[in-house]
């Protein structure tokens, strides 16, 4: 196989849609510029194109069937177009994904990064092809950065996890943790820099593990990152409470560069439950986490990652987690209901807890975390922050993000998109955006 059939695919339209995380997206930037490097014009998912790339998450039961919609909504755009899957479902399930009418190509994390190599030329295939691999052969790094969607990048830091949470299947998915050297990932940021990018998102499945492959630390990686010229500011995306060291969040505060916004996944706020989640922390390590960072940082941004639900969550638990939750200064929740995952070991675990509690325990988590974000941004009027404008298409208002994480709105100006502006934060519009007065 190979792109030989077709020299040239500069009369050939490709699109592309992503699920999931930041890495999923960074990823699929880098794919669609080698897609770009053999002539294809990038359109939007819903166009008629000639090849559609679906990027598949499969973090939960709801992900798969959002991807397989996906699928068909491709298939139904254009039934003669070539339809590859790719992504963490495509690993896990790829005989679930052939079967689906219209796919032609699934590929696995190993085959991801190659899919230019599959094209031929673009004739449907009679039975679809599927390209994957044991979980334990997944051993390679792919380097992967977005560009041209936002005024930030997602720069990939580190793939794979070897935690194996008992209710988590991203290790079958996504192989073990490794990494490249700290060298290499300059060398990117550099190149993001001299495009004109001012803000890097660390991205990667347990990034606080960042090591494994060079014997190198995370702490390494974020001092030599924050050296990097043209980059004004580095958000670190979701480590682990008990990887995120107090090196690293004392090294946050003192840096002009390292964003004081933190997203760290708690899962439960119990400590029978966290067990049973086969966590490596308990809550009150977590808890000194976040304490630590407001001791240094107190108007740092602190999100929060919590499933409801988990099998053996009675109620007396989650009321203790309530309480535990509530009692601390976290800035926002990112509620999961529990979803089953084949090959997972909560499957076992006794004490299931019904789908409608659930999604009950969901709805009050997330009710508290919207308490929690306006609580937050009111606590942040009459501040001065430095904010990042983002271009808008309807070039009236403007939206940017402040470096602790506050969406911040005001009328557009072209002069601001892409560049950093010191503001005052004004007061929260009827939009939930924080409005703001510059002061440069």
């Amino acid at each position: 196989m190979g792109t030989e059939y077709i020299m040239n695919y500069s009369d050939k339209r490709v699109a592309f849609t992503t699920l999931g995380c930041k890495l999923n997206f960074s990823e699929t930037s880098t794919i669609a510029r080698s897609f770009k490097e053999l002539g294809f014009a990038r359109v939007d998912f819903k166009e008629l194109a000639d090849v559609y790339v679906i990027n598949t998450c499969s973090v939960t039961d709801a992900a798969d069937k959002k991807s397989r919609h996906l699928i068909k909504q491709a298939e139904k755009q254009n039934p003669a177009a070539f339809i590859v899957v790719i992504g963490c479902y495509a690993q896990l399930k790829p005989d679930e994904i052939i079967q689906i009418p219209g796919v032609d190509l699934v590929l696995g994390a190993n085959d991801k990064f190659n899919i230019t190599k599959y094209l031929e030329n673009l004739q449907k295939h009679e039975k679809g092809v599927t390209s994957t691999c044991q979980f334990k052969e997944i051993e390679s790094f792919n380097h992967a950065y977005s560009f041209g969607d936002r005024t930030r990048t997602f720069l990939k830091v580190q793939d794979g996890c070897n935690y194996f949470c008992s209710y988590c299947t991203i290790p079958l998915a996504r192989g073990k943790s490794r990494n490249p050297s700290i060298e290499s990932l300059v060398g990117e940021a550099r190149e993001i820099a001299s495009k004109g990018t001012k803000e890097i998102i660390l991205t990667g499945v347990n990034i606080g593990d960042f090591g494994k492959s060079t014997g190198e630390k995370f702490i390494d990686l974020i001092k030599a990152l924050d050296g990097v010229d043209g980059i004004e500011r580095i958000r670190i995306s979701s480590i682990e409470p008990n990887l995120l060291t107090d090196e690293v969040i004392e090294f946050a505060a003192v840096s002009n560069k390292i964003a004081p916004h933190f997203h760290i996944p708690l899962q439960a706020g119990n400590n029978v439950v966290l067990e049973l989640m086969k966590r490596k922390y308990k809550r009150e390590v977590f808890e000194s986490r976040v304490l630590k960072i407001k001791s240094l940082m107190p108007h740092a941004f602190i999100g929060v990652d919590v499933i409801a639900g988990m099998s053996g969550e009675t109620e007396e638990y989650f009321a203790d987690a309530l309480q535990f939750i509530t009692n601390l200064p976290i800035s926002q929740l990112h509620v999961f209901p529990y979803s089953e995952r084949s090959n997972t070991k909560a499957i076992d675990i006794d004490g299931k807890v019904p789908v409608s509690v659930r999604k009950e325990r969901a709805k009050h988590l997330q009710m508290i975390s919207e308490r929690f974000l306006k609580m937050f941004y009111q606590e942040n009027v009459g501040l001065e922050s430095n904010v990042i404008f983002e271009e808008q298409r309807d070039k009236t208002t403007m939206v940017g993000w402040s470096d602790n994480y506050v969406k911040v709105e005001m009328p557009y100006d072209a002069k601001l998109v892409n560049c950093s502006s010191h503001v005052l934060m004004t007061g929260v519009n009827e939009k939930g955006h924080m409005t703001c007065q510059l002061l440069n």
